[in-house]
Protein backbone atom coordinates (compact mmCIF):
# COMPACT_ATOMS: atom_id res chain seq x y z
CA UNK A 1 0.00 0.00 0.00
CA UNK A 2 1.73 2.98 -1.14
CA UNK A 3 1.30 6.76 0.94
CA UNK A 4 -1.97 8.37 1.33
CA UNK A 5 -0.49 11.56 -0.44
CA UNK A 6 0.52 9.33 -3.23
CA UNK A 7 -2.57 8.06 -3.88
CA UNK A 8 -4.49 11.14 -4.00
CA UNK A 9 -1.80 12.92 -6.10
CA UNK A 10 -2.33 10.04 -8.34
CA UNK A 11 -6.23 11.03 -8.50
CA UNK A 12 -5.31 14.60 -9.43
CA UNK A 13 -3.75 13.20 -12.10
CA UNK A 14 -6.37 10.80 -13.19
CA UNK A 15 -9.26 13.68 -12.90
CA UNK A 16 -6.72 15.50 -15.23
CA UNK A 17 -6.84 12.98 -17.82
CA UNK A 18 -10.47 12.98 -17.68
CA UNK A 19 -10.46 16.61 -18.28
CA UNK A 20 -8.01 16.37 -20.91
CA UNK A 21 -9.74 13.54 -23.07
CA UNK A 22 -11.54 15.95 -25.34
CA UNK A 23 -8.34 17.85 -26.26
CA UNK A 24 -8.24 20.32 -23.54
CA UNK A 25 -9.48 21.12 -19.52
CA UNK A 26 -12.49 23.13 -20.04
CA UNK A 27 -13.69 25.62 -16.97
CA UNK A 28 -16.67 24.09 -16.24
CA UNK A 29 -14.47 20.65 -15.46
CA UNK A 30 -12.16 22.96 -13.29
CA UNK A 31 -15.47 23.88 -11.20
CA UNK A 32 -16.86 20.57 -10.90
CA UNK A 33 -13.86 19.55 -9.52
CA UNK A 34 -13.62 22.16 -7.29
CA UNK A 35 -16.91 21.91 -6.07
CA UNK A 36 -16.81 18.33 -5.67
CA UNK A 37 -13.70 18.39 -3.78
CA UNK A 38 -13.89 21.18 -1.34
CA UNK A 39 -15.66 18.10 0.67
CA UNK A 40 -12.94 15.66 1.04
CA UNK A 41 -10.55 15.50 3.39
CA UNK A 42 -7.92 15.59 1.19
CA UNK A 43 -8.88 17.77 -1.14
CA UNK A 44 -5.52 20.25 -1.69
CA UNK A 45 -3.59 17.40 -2.22
CA UNK A 46 -5.85 16.27 -5.01
CA UNK A 47 -6.30 19.44 -6.87
CA UNK A 48 -2.76 20.82 -6.08
CA UNK A 49 -1.98 17.43 -7.99
CA UNK A 50 -4.21 18.37 -10.65
CA UNK A 51 -3.36 22.13 -11.25
CA UNK A 52 0.14 20.84 -11.78
CA UNK A 53 -0.74 18.78 -14.62
CA UNK A 54 -2.46 21.25 -15.82
CA UNK A 55 0.16 23.74 -15.78
CA UNK A 56 3.38 21.34 -17.07
CA UNK A 57 0.79 20.67 -20.01
CA UNK A 58 1.17 16.84 -19.37
CA UNK A 59 -0.29 14.57 -21.31
CA UNK A 60 -3.39 12.53 -21.02
CA UNK A 61 -0.73 9.09 -21.50
CA UNK A 62 1.93 10.78 -19.11
CA UNK A 63 -0.43 11.45 -16.75
CA UNK A 64 -2.59 8.74 -16.95
CA UNK A 65 0.50 6.31 -16.57
CA UNK A 66 1.94 7.62 -13.38
CA UNK A 67 -1.20 7.43 -11.94
CA UNK A 68 -2.43 4.02 -12.58
CA UNK A 69 1.02 2.56 -11.52
CA UNK A 70 0.26 4.16 -7.92
CA UNK A 71 -3.21 2.63 -8.04
CA UNK A 72 -1.72 -0.61 -8.74
CA UNK A 73 0.92 -0.46 -6.58
CA UNK A 74 -1.85 0.60 -3.45
CA UNK A 75 -4.04 -2.24 -3.98
CA UNK A 76 -7.74 -2.31 -3.68
CA UNK A 77 -8.99 0.89 -1.85
CA UNK A 78 -12.73 2.01 -1.42
CA UNK A 79 -11.72 5.37 -1.96
CA UNK A 80 -11.77 4.21 -5.92
CA UNK A 81 -15.76 4.14 -5.40
CA UNK A 82 -15.29 7.85 -4.63
CA UNK A 83 -12.82 8.87 -7.52
CA UNK A 84 -15.43 6.83 -10.16
CA UNK A 85 -18.07 9.22 -8.78
CA UNK A 86 -15.64 12.37 -9.56
CA UNK A 87 -14.43 11.03 -13.05
CA UNK A 88 -17.83 10.47 -14.34
CA UNK A 89 -19.16 14.01 -13.24
CA UNK A 90 -16.25 16.01 -14.78
CA UNK A 91 -16.26 14.17 -18.21
CA UNK A 92 -20.22 15.11 -18.29
CA UNK A 93 -19.25 18.49 -16.83
CA UNK A 94 -18.85 20.22 -20.28
CA UNK A 95 -21.01 18.91 -23.14
CA UNK A 96 -22.09 15.59 -21.58
CA UNK A 97 -19.57 12.65 -22.14
CA UNK A 98 -17.98 12.15 -25.12
CA UNK A 99 -15.93 8.63 -25.96
CA UNK A 100 -12.98 9.50 -25.10
CA UNK A 101 -13.47 10.08 -21.38
CA UNK A 102 -15.81 7.07 -21.30
CA UNK A 103 -12.68 5.19 -22.95
CA UNK A 104 -10.77 6.94 -19.84
CA UNK A 105 -13.14 5.35 -17.55
CA UNK A 106 -13.04 2.11 -18.64
CA UNK A 107 -10.12 1.68 -18.65
CA UNK A 108 -9.01 2.66 -15.46
CA UNK A 109 -11.88 0.13 -14.21
CA UNK A 110 -10.36 -2.58 -16.76
CA UNK A 111 -6.28 -1.80 -15.94
CA UNK A 112 -7.33 -2.40 -11.72
CA UNK A 113 -9.85 -5.07 -12.49
CA UNK A 114 -7.20 -7.01 -14.63
CA UNK A 115 -4.29 -6.33 -11.39
CA UNK A 116 -6.35 -6.90 -8.51
CA UNK A 117 -7.24 -10.06 -10.26
CA UNK A 118 -3.68 -11.29 -11.37
CA UNK A 119 -2.52 -9.95 -7.57
CA UNK A 120 -5.28 -12.63 -6.16
CA UNK A 121 -4.16 -15.18 -8.51
CA UNK A 122 -0.68 -14.85 -7.35
CA UNK A 123 -1.23 -15.59 -3.32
Amino acid sequence: MVKRERLYDAFGELLYAIAMADGEVQQEEIKVIEGILNKHSWSNEIKWSFDYENYKCHSLEEAYGKAISVCKENGPDPEYKYLLDVMHKVADAFDGTVPQEEFIINRFKGDLHLEFIKQLSNQ
